[in-house]
């Protein structure tokens, strides 16, 4: 297994506010790196920074990028930012081509400019489509639904060109379903709203939804609902760490599928978030949504192979059962916070007398 990366690397984590880039963040502190986070907090969360310097910017922005990389010298960039909803994506191409493409040129120039030759980036098992074949290798034919989809892949191809014309190293980690939260609870999944499967069942077990829709009960699978590979959001944040580390060792560009290898179906993950919070977890069921496929599952062998990786969290009950303490750790700061204003911020009556009279 390759070593973790040296204390004296400085490393750009771009999008490193949210959801996966702050676990990263988290990783490479941990890991002993110096690092400095680069969003927009559009999505993002200033809290969820657990270590390094933040500089609030956007990619969009050419002249806050060149600052950015004039006033420091990285050694690599880690880049998690864009929109990541394939529905939204279908809706307004125009903003996903725009965030996830044009921004990502963005970042590709400056980096040119200034010699920063080593990128990891976040991809996703988008980029295959209608799976034709299980489980989904590196190989497996791109050919995604969505505009989400294909704009990672053209990144995927960018990356290719200018690792050819200019030398810049890349690593294009495809995610299948992140997942999870930090055993620490101190950082998880926030997205607002939120679109996926285990948040949103850990909302309705903690009443702040009433029910959870299943969409779709006559897939061909052994309970009839889909089949998706989850992977937990430190694992894949230790799969980027062995990548930096290829990379920073001279190794070639490299594109590799992240997932358990393993799939969970709709219904089991239903059934672990009732285990794992004792709470019952009301469904309907509605129409299947387009273009989901029955099954989505990795295979990560090649990833193991060349990285050393091996994920430490393949068990779906650890992935929702750390999820959970994220929530549950929000809940009680949330109630906290609701007693200190009750508290502190009610006028005093004699105050009030006096503002009335």
């Amino acid at each position: 297994m390759a070593s973790l990366a040296p204390p004296s690397r400085h490393v750009l984590v771009v999008g490193g506010a949210g959801y996966i880039g702050s676990h990263m963040v988290k990783a490479l502190r941990d890991a002993g790196q110096r690092t400095t986070v680069f969003d927009n907090l559009s999505s993002g969360h200033r809290d969820a920074v657990l270590g390094g310097d933040f500089v609030h910017g956007d990619l969009a922005d050419p002249l806050a990028l060149e600052m950015l990389f004039a006033g420091r010298q990285f050694d690599a960039v880690m880049h998690f930012a864009g929109s990541i909803q394939v529905g939204e994506s279908v809706s307004n191409p125009c903003r996903y081509y725009a965030n996830n493409v044009t921004n990502t040129l963005n970042l590709l120039a400056t980096m040119t400019r200034h010699g920063v030759n080593k990128l990891v980036f976040s991809s996703t098992a988008a980029i295959f489509g209608e799976p034709q074949h299980l489980p989904i290798s590196e190989s497996h034919p791109t050919q995604p639904l969505n505009p989400y989809g294909r704009g990672k892949l053209m990144v995927e191809q960018i990356l290719a060109d200018f690792d050819r014309a200019y030398g810049l190293k890349s690593a294009c980690l495809r995610y299948f379903n992140a997942a999870g939260a930090d055993p620490s609870g101190l950082i998880g999944e926030r997205h607002e709203p939120e679109t996926h499967l285990i948040p949103i069942a850990l909302e309705v077990a903690a009443g702040q939804r009433s029910h959870l829709a299943i969409h779709g009960k006559d897939y061909d699978t052994p309970d009839g609902t889909c089949i998706r590979d989850y992977i937990h959001v430190n694992d894949l944040a230790q799969a980027h760490l062995l990548a930096l580390e290829a990379l920073c060792q001279g190794q070639a560009s490299m594109a590799l599928n992240l997932g358990n290898g393993q799939g969970f179906s709709v219904q089991e993950v239903i059934d672990a978030v009732r285990a794992v919070t004792g709470h019952a977890i009301p469904t309907l069921y509605s129409p299947r949504r387009a273009g989901d496929p029955a099954r989505l599952i990795a295979d990560s062998r090649q990833a193991r192979q060349q990285l050393g990786w091996t994920p430490q969290y393949p068990q779906l009950h650890d992935i929702v059962r750390h999820a959970w303490h994220f929530c549950q750790r929000r809940e009680q700061a949330a109630l906290h916070q609701q007693a200190f204003y009750a508290h502190y911020a009610a006028p005093s009556p004699i105050f009030h007398a006096k503002a009335t009279a």
